[in-house]
């Protein structure tokens, strides 16, 4: 079964140290042979700066691994493909993996419209306007403030539907969450669990889901043990679980992935990196039918490319 993940981190890891090898470094939970063994079909991946950078650094910083997405993993490998238009999927070969560049918090912008269209004209496809942290757009869940949108943040998110851009609510606050609900076209949530099931302020409520969901977005389960039992410790039927918990929501047709690989040191029992996805999914079929698995593993993305395109 083919697999879509709507978020990794091994950009940011590329940046820290570029003799990681995208091709098979052991040190990249995501690489070219791992995508190519787990059978994912499309993988985002993410731009993220760390907070304890000035802006200006933080903008360089995601400039760079925007190279480094072009040299290491783009050209280097025939079979990638770089999604820059929706349509781009549905044009996949059975042989090719589609690559999409997301952009986690927009702190790297500041205020300045000029940075954010070079984002859009360099491909970006999903933009986050925070991550924990507060920023000149929004809150972010680690806020204790808790405020929503500014009219800056409002700004972007009108940008993003001007450009068909996802807007992530994954790191925002509730109240950031809501503002988005009433203004973005293309809302999703790139990498969240239920928090019904696990207090955390990173999980969505079932009142959130069930609103994302009505606005058309879907939700991508995480495979953060944290974000999944509370603790450091997690096997996979703690991600059966949460993905129990929204079929009972009746949103089973918007369930997607979003691993958090090389953004997360602890993981799930069998499923450490992208190379695990057929053990998992043979897990999954004990459990629900073959056709809600193909569903869950990218059918589901699938249906959503072909009503957005």
């Amino acid at each position: 079964m083919n697999v879509f993940d709507a978020h990794c981190d091994a950009l940011l890891k590329i940046w820290e140290n570029p003799q990681r090898d995208f091709t098979n470094s052991n040190e990249l939970d995501v690489n070219y042979e791992r995508l190519r063994l787990g059978k994912v079909k499309v993988q985002c991946f993410a731009l993220f700066a760390e907070p304890d950078l000035t802006i200006e650094e933080k903008y360089q910083s995601i400039l760079r691994q925007v190279e480094l997405f072009q040299t290491e993993v783009i050209s280097k490998h025939d079979h990638i493909k770089h999604i820059k238009e929706w349509n781009d999927i549905t044009d996949l070969q059975d042989h090719e993996i589609g690559a999409i560049l997301t952009l986690e918090g927009v702190d790297c912008i500041g205020d300045n419209l000029t940075k954010l269209n070079i984002f859009y004209q360099l491909g970006v496809k999903s933009i986050g306007l925070t991550w924990n942290q507060a920023n000149l757009c929004a809150d972010g869940v680690g806020e204790p403030r808790g405020a929503g949108l500014t009219l800056l943040g409002k700004q972007f998110v009108q940008l993003n539907n001007e450009y068909r851009v996802w807007t992530d609510v994954a790191h925002l606050s509730e109240k950031g969450f809501w503002d988005v609900m009433e203004l973005a076209d293309l809302p999703v949530a790139t990498h969240c669990n239920a928090r019904a099931l696990c207090d955390h302020h990173r999980n969505l409520t079932d009142e959130q889901i069930v609103a994302l969901v009505k606005k058309g977005g879907w939700v991508g389960l995480v495979w953060h043990p944290l974000f999944l039992t509370g603790t450091e410790q997690a096997t996979i039927s703690d991600c059966i679980r949460h993905i129990d918990h929204l079929c009972s929501l009746g949103v089973k047709d918007h369930i997607c992935f979003g691993s958090d690989f090389d953004g997360i040191s602890v993981f799930v029992k069998g499923l450490e990196n992208a190379s695990k996805y057929p053990y998992f999914i043979e897990e999954l079929l004990k459990h629900f039918s073959e056709e809600d698995v193909k569903q869950f593993t990218y059918g589901n993305f699938e249906n959503y490319i072909n009503r957005i395109s």
